[in-house]
């Protein structure tokens, strides 16, 4: 059933990303930033925020991870098909692309809110009758690498012709284009051939970035910008976006942007010394509670304060939580989490042993092989105490990130031989995984070269669980933690610290067996201290929210104004 008129003329935002992590199974994301996306359109659908998503349709998704014997992740194609779960969008527009007219249709998504209120998002795709065959697997692979032209066009798609789609489809109201990261900044290019003036296109653009790494921002060869646009790239924009005579697609954003911001504190002040010449705000990622909860956790909410997921904020009472009903929630998560892995794993993991988790993407900056540094001294500190549970993929071409992955399984088998510690490692890492592990683990590690981790949201979905978190200060931790530091414990030195920026990892990983050592294990094992520190945990989540982080970028990025109920919003 499509989208009616009604809800279309009230549509007002529109939000770009590259990746949506809509469903664990539909292969729309790979890592944290479409799982971001995710929780930000359910926010957005609970809070009745008139808002579009628009994303591509990668009917190959990212991939499907598999180990050999030796720990080396294979990858495998995923086939999806889209016409068994999706409404097809039957307004095709065209593209031109050199001198090509590209067919860009959508299949249709609906996000329903806590109250009913749909939240639209259109998957781009290529993939229909009219194209040619070659044309038709532009948007197949997600952040395809195949070569520039690729990830160029793939960004065109998602920019121009999620803004051309959208006035096709007759959403003629929109006042604000959400850019989530630079892949969607080509929305600059469309809006610009309609508008005519730079300002008038500022006026319509918030652009978020997500990425304190610099070669985490595309770029783009100038002749590549002349073959795939030809002439119709304007020389205006053009001069904006430029990067030592390279087109940098976060340039062209923040460029044509009107609001800025990175997603934590943190994230702003680095961003802000990255691109001096904008201004910066920064927003603080947060997580959907009623998404990320486990069943057992939800229940004792549920019964406590049953307006909670509404009103996120009564979790700063969670010290109330009674003692006896969290620790049977956390024995369920743990062992159904014990139970799925016994499953799925040769090597099988103890109930009564404190197990730390680590899942995220291998990119090589989050140093997962950090508590491997001296593995001896790791060894006699969790002989008979812990036991590890690991997870994440490593981008096909990521070579070094791949060599983590082999570097955990190796060092596993160390552990084991000859001391008796378990390492286990979880292939294809998903969502559905992901919410298992953030639930039933008693640690969350999180081990960054500081300050390279944006914001980080999987320590916030354990926080929710009561986990405790274990992490470098960087991202959203260095908040959480300050928050409240009975959550979870800090590796390493503040960051008013001169040590903090030495990403040193014989220093920092000799803060983490101290603290293995010295703090983890002998908490864990005074039970009244523990269940203690697990409801400080949960009680972050009244911050650490993607409800509260909507409000903040209604108010600061969509001219939004919150009234006594969101079901009244206006302009401002």
């Amino acid at each position: 059933m499509e989208i009616n008129r009604n809800l279309k003329d009230n549509t007002t935002i529109a939000y770009i990303s590259m990746e949506i992590a809509l469903e664990s199974n539909i292969p729309t994301y790979s890592g944290g930033l479409g799982v971001l996306s995710g929780d930000t359109v359910r926010s957005a659908a609970d809070l009745e925020i008139p808002m579009v998503g628009i994303c591509l349709c990668y009917s190959s998704g990212y991939f499907y991870q598999l180990f050999n014997e030796n720990g080396e992740q294979k990858e495998k194609e995923i086939e999806w098909n889209f016409f068994y779960e999706f409404e097809k969008i039957d307004k095709p527009i065209a593209l031109k692309i050199e001198d090509k007219d590209i067919l860009i249709s959508a299949w249709l998504y609906k996000v329903v809110g806590q109250s009913g209120h749909i939240l639209p998002i259109y998957l781009l795709t290529t993939d229909i009758e009219g194209n040619e065959e070659w044309m038709k697997k532009m948007t197949g692979s997600l952040y395809d690498s195949t070569s520039r032209w690729n990830r160029i066009v793939q960004e065109m798609i998602l920019g121009i012709g999620g803004v051309k789609l959208l006035k096709t489809l007759g959403y003629n109201n929109i006042e604000v284009y959400h850019l989530n990261e630079g892949h969607g900044s080509f929305a600059t290019v469309e809006l610009y051939n309609d508008l005519g003036d730079i300002n008038k296109v500022k006026e319509k653009v918030a652009f978020t970035t997500h990425t304190p790494v610099p070669a985490g921002h595309d770029r783009f060869k100038q002749s590549l910008i002349d073959k795939v646009f030809q002439n119709r790239f304007p020389k205006e924009i053009r001069k904006l976006s430029d990067d030592n005579g390279e087109l940098n697609m976060t340039f062209l954003g923040m460029a044509l942007s009107r609001y800025r911001n990175g997603v934590a504190k943190k994230h702003g002040e680095i961003s802000r010394k990255m691109f001096p010449q904008y201004e910066m705000d920064h927003i603080t990622n947060g997580i959907h509670l009623p998404f990320w909860v486990s069943k057992p956790i939800r229940k004792i909410l549920d019964r406590k304060w049953p307006n909670w997921k509404a009103k996120p904020s009564i979790l700063q009472n969670a010290i109330e939580i009674d003692d006896l009903e969290l620790f049977d929630a956390h024995i369920e998560n743990k062992f159904n989490l014990i139970n799925y892995q016994k499953g799925h794993s040769w090597n099988l993991l103890d109930e009564e042993l404190i197990t730390i988790g680590f899942a995220r993407r291998f990119a090589t900056y989050k140093r997962a092989t950090l508590i491997f540094h001296d593995i001896d001294r790791l060894g006699k500190i969790c002989k008979g105490n812990i036991q590890f549970i690991f997870a994440g993929k490593a981008h096909p071409k990521d070579l070094m990130g791949k060599d983590f992955i082999k570097k955990i399984f190796e060092s596993g088998q160390y552990l084991y031989d000859n001391y008796g510690v378990k390492v286990v490692l979880m292939e294809n890492y998903n969502m559905d995984l992901a919410h298992m592990l953030v639930s039933g683990v008693d640690i969350w590690l999180n081990t960054p070269e500081r300050y390279r981790e944006a914001s980080g949201t999987s320590g916030m979905k354990a926080a929710l669980n009561g986990i405790l978190n274990c992490s470098v200060l960087d991202g959203w931790w260095l908040e959480g933690y300050k928050r409240n530091p009975l959550a979870g414990w800090a590796i390493g030195p503040d960051d008013s610290d001169p040590k903090a920026m030495e990403n040193n990892w014989n220093i920092d990983s000799n803060y983490v067996y101290e603290i293995l050592e010295n703090e983890v294990i002998p908490t864990y094992m005074n039970h009244d201290e523990w269940i203690f520190r697990q409801k400080n945990a949960i009680s972050l989540a009244a911050y650490f929210n993607t409800h509260r982080m909507i409000e903040e970028y209604a108010k600061k990025a969509y001219h939004l104004v919150k009234q006594p109920s969101w079901r009244h919003i206006t302009k401002n």
